[in-house]
């Protein structure tokens, strides 16, 4: 028999039963556990009772809220956002968080939002079994680095030599173009968003709109997101 996928729901308004039947319709993988909001200031818990997937309710998304959960989102499992109130879900996506569904739930939007998520965490799951099989080469003059592909940040392009921008803070001079790292890296949700950039998603801390836009990265780095790459970017992401 299949294993059952831990859906956490946490929502102080209806106690998550409306969630929970949408879940139980569409989902019956799951098995759904019902919490109330103060459950988010214990910060033992979710390492103690790990989620697959988390839903949040909330009324009102301000800097308490964002720290809160941007230290859940620190955790392998993906957290889907449930408002009312669409300033929220604009502040939410300031901050990072791409996936909400808004009150009252619509059964198509719901369902499409919980598979992007489920898919995610499926990728997640792999490449977390894979092991070795995530690892790089990066070739130095010594010899050659090898790294964790979920350790690159960002690769920069410097004419036919490409920077690596690792999450210990180093960076890697490798003589390979941009273009040969694009084809090596797509599958591991990089995105190529300016000739000169090519991003690690998971890395991706915010969005700042604009014509064409830019990125903050966990680095703290500032890009530029080109015209021609913008709607593809968004679109992703979306």
């Amino acid at each position: 028999m299949k294993n059952k996928l831990n859906a956490f729901i946490i929502d102080d308004k209806d106690d998550g039963k409306c969630i929970s039947r949408l879940l139980k319709k569409e989902f019956p993988e799951f098995e759904v556990h019902l919490q109330k909001s103060g459950i988010l200031f214990e910060p033992d818990y979710f390492s103690k009772n790990s989620p697959d997937i988390l839903f949040v309710d909330i009324q009102y998304f301000d800097d308490k809220s964002a720290e809160i959960l941007m230290k859940l989102k620190e955790n392998d499992f993906p957290i889907i956002l449930v408002t009312e109130s669409e300033k929220s879900a604009i502040q939410a996506i300031k901050k990072g968080f791409i996936r909400y569904v808004f009150k009252p739930l619509k059964n198509l939007d719901f369902v499409l939002t919980v598979n992007k998520a489920l898919e995610k965490f499926r990728k997640n799951k792999a490449s977390h079994s894979a092991g070795s099989q995530n690892k790089i080469n990066l070739p130095t003059l010594q010899g050659f680095k090898r790294v964790n592909i979920d350790e690159i940040i960002r690769c920069e392009a410097d004419s036919n030599y490409t920077s690596i921008y690792l999450s210990d803070k180093s960076k890697v001079m490798v003589s390979k173009t941009l273009c040969d790292f694009e084809k090596n890296l797509s599958e591991y949700n990089f995105f190529r968003i300016h000739h000169k950039h090519l991003i690690n998603l998971e890395h991706l801390k915010e969005y700042i709109k604009g014509k064409g836009g830019q990125v903050v990265m966990a680095d703290n780095s500032v890009l530029d997101v080109s015209i021609r790459k913008k709607n593809e970017f968004l679109h992703k992401m979306a």
